[in-house]
C-alpha cells in the first residue's frame, strides 16, 4: 500500500466527495478513484458508499480511516523527524573527552557550533584517550578525542594538535637553571604521573625502559591541573604537553630531549560506522575553527616559562 494512496482516502473520506479532494490535492479525480480502487483491491473491500449525492464512509472505511489518522501521522512525524536533522534543527552528538584536552581546545568550538545549531546536544564523556578508542571502536561513542597514531583500518581521523612533552618542576629544583633535560637524567627522580587510562601513561613508560629504566611514580592522576598541583608543592617533577604548559603558572616548564616524545592530537569516528547530520556538521566545524586558529598563530611565539612572580 501507497501511503499517497492512504492520504488521497482520507481527503475524500473528509470532504465526502472525490471531486473537493482531488482540488485540495491538485491532482486529477480519475487519479484518486484509481488510488481509492487499489486500496479496496488490496482489502478486498468497499471504502465508500457511492449510491447518494454524498460519498460516504462504509463500515469498512470507517475502520481504514481511524488506523490511517495514526499511519498518515506517524509518516508526517518521520518526514518531519528527517528534516529536522538533515537542516539540523534538532540532533545528538556524544563525544568521549579526555580531561586534559576540554578546557584548553573545547569551549571556543562549542560555543561557535551552539551559535548555529542551538538544538542540537552535545554530550560530553570525560574519560582516557585509551577508553576513548575503546568507546569509539565499540559505538558508544560517535566520536572522541584520542592520542596519535590510532588503528587507521578502523578510524578516520583529522588532527588538530601536533606537541611535544614537557618537563615541569618546582622554581627550585636543581633542574631548573637548565636549558633543556634529556629523559636519561630523570631516572632518580619522583614522576607524578598519569593514570593507566591515559595514553600518555603507557608513552612515557615505553620511553623509560628503552633508556634502561622506570619511573619512579610518587603518584596517579588523571587531572592535570592535580599533577600540576603536586609538582608545583615540589613532591615531585611531571611531563605535560606543550599546550597545557604554556597555560602553568608557579612551575617552571623545560624542554625534553633525547626522545623529545611526541603528543598528536585527533578527533577519530570508525570507518564503517553511521555518522549523523549533526556529527558531520561539528566536523566541519572544528575543521574551519582549526584552519582559522592555525593562521592566528604566530610562527615566533615562544613558550612562557612559567616561573612564580
Amino acid at each position: 500500500m501507497d501511503i499517497r494512496h492512504l492520504e488521497y482516502f482520507m481527503e475524500v473520506a473528509r470532504y465526502c466527495s472525490f471531486t473537493k479532494a482531488a482540488q485540495t490535492l491538485y491532482i486529477s479525480q480519475p487519479a484518486i478513484s484509481k488510488a481509492i480502487k487499489s486500496i479496496e483491491d488490496e482489502f478486498g473491500i468497499i471504502l465508500f458508499d457511492r449510491s447518494g449525492k454524498r460519498v460516504v464512509l462504509t463500515d469498512a472505511g470507517k475502520i481504514l480511516y481511524k488506523q490511517a489518522k495514526g499511519i498518515v501521522k506517524s509518516f508526517q512525524n518521520i518526514s518531519t523527524e528527517i528534516n529536522d536533522l538533515m537542516n539540523l534543527e534538532k540532533g545528538n552528538i556524544t563525544i568521549g573527552l579526555p580531561p586534559m584536552i576540554g578546557s584548553n581546545f573545547f569551549p571556543k568550538v562549542i560555543v561557535q557550533f551552539h551559535e548555529k545549531y542551538p538544538n542540537v546536544e552535545i554530550h560530553l564523556v570525560e574519560i582516557g584517550a585509551k577508553r576513548v578508542e575503546t568507546e569509539v571502536g565499540n559505538g558508544n561513542l560517535d566520536m572522541g578525542v584520542a592520542v596519535l597514531p590510532t588503528n587507521e583500518e578502523i578510524f578516520h581521523t583529522l588532527e588538530f594538535v601536533k606537541d611535544s612533552l614537557r618537563l615541569i618542576v618546582h622554581p627550585t629544583h636543581p633542574l631548573a637553571g637548565r636549558k633543556a633535560v634529556t629523559l636519561s637524567e630523570l631516572a632518580n627522580e619522583d614522576f607524578v604521573y598519569f593514570h593507566e587510562d591515559f595514553t600518555l601513561h603507557d608513552r612515557i613508560l615505553e620511553e623509560c625502559l628503552k633508556l634502561g629504566f622506570e619511573p619512579r611514580i610518587l603518584s596517579k592522576s588523571s587531572q592535570w591541573d592535580f599533577i600540576v598541583e603536586m609538582v608545583a608543592f615540589n613532591l615531585g617533577v611531571a611531563l605535560m604537553p606543550e599546550t597545557i604548559c604554556r597555560e602553568l603558572t608557579c612551575v617552571k616548564v623545560l624542554p625534553l630531549i633525547e626522545p623529545e616524545i611526541p603528543w598528536h592530537l585527533g578527533i577519530i569516528w570508525r570507518k564503517d560506522g553511521y555518522l549523523s547530520f549533526a556529527a558531520q556538521q561539528w566536523i566541519r566545524t572544528l575543521e574551519s575553527f582549526w584552519e582559522e586558529e592555525t593562521l592566528k598563530a604566530k610562527p615566533e611565539e615562544i613558550m612562557p616559562d612559567g616561573n612564580c612572580e
